[in-house]
């Protein structure tokens, strides 16, 4: 009980530094947005991907883009609590120890969902349309979310062992490349053969395809267990490594 209520303390302490930074909310919602604006209404039109509505087939890869911009700033506060002596304060009082981690990954999970929520509206805007039931809306927002967690974990190690701030941001670039080596823009058969083997391969396409399948209630395969699969596989060995680098400068 009280591990959740110091949980509760700090994560809103966390989501009002969001809401006093406006070059998160740029970063996290505003560059997909344009990122999907470029695509739909500038190269859209030259791209073939089977699909009438091209921002049908581009949301699912522009919502992980916005997931792995998002869990950046995940590793960016806790690196920027430790070098300020935060972390070290927290842990001279009675606050259970375990609330500090949590508190930074409740608010990445909350975070990123308003991004996605955001983002999703403005697909909308655009003319995206979803022929899902709720069930498929729900899996898709459980897909979603396990990927967030799995990426905050992930997030949470350089901000816990990074020297530098530049060392924090780094780790987040490949993350955010990833979906464009994936079949996020393009289906993966118009790749040449090495680059298509990569991309059928990497968690960014199992997730996008489970996703995409499910938003187009289109049978969805085995995809969507690659895609779990993935995302589990990633938040245990995540959590494992990050608890284990906490335990050092704890």
């Amino acid at each position: 009980m009280k591990t959740m209520r110091d949980t509760g303390v700090l994560f809103a302490r966390s989501m009002r530094h969001i809401l006093r930074s406006p070059d998160t909310i740029i970063t996290v919602v505003i560059s997909p947005l344009m990122i999907m604006l470029l695509f739909v209404y500038v190269l859209g039109g030259s791209i073939q991907t089977g699909s009438d509505n091209y921002v049908n087939y581009l949301l699912p890869g522009i919502l992980v883009i916005a997931i792995a911009s998002g869990i950046a700033y995940t590793a960016y506060r806790l690196f920027m609590d430790i070098q300020k002596g935060m972390l070290a304060r927290f842990h001279s009082m009675p606050v259970a120890r375990s609330s500090v981690l949590w508190a930074h990954v409740l608010t990445s999970l909350v975070s990123n969902a308003i991004s996605v929520a955001v983002i999703i509206l403005a697909a909308l805007i655009m003319g995206f349309r979803s022929s899902a039931g709720v069930l498929s809306w729900l899996e898709v927002a459980g897909i979603l979310l396990l990927f967030t967690l799995a990426l905050t974990w992930l997030a949470v190690i350089p901000g816990l062992t990074a020297k530098t701030i530049d060392g924090v941001s780094a780790f987040s670039y490949p993350l955010i490349f990833l979906p464009f080596v994936s079949s996020a823009f393009v289906p993966t058969s118009t790749m040449p053969a090495a680059v298509r083997l990569f991309a059928e391969n990497q968690p960014v396409t199992s997730i996008v395809d489970a996703v995409r399948s499910l938003l187009n209630s289109e049978p969805v395969g085995y995809e969507i267990w690659v895609a779990l699969a993935w995302c589990i596989g990633i938040t245990v060995v995540a959590y494992f490594l990050a608890m284990k680098a906490y335990k050092r400068i704890a």
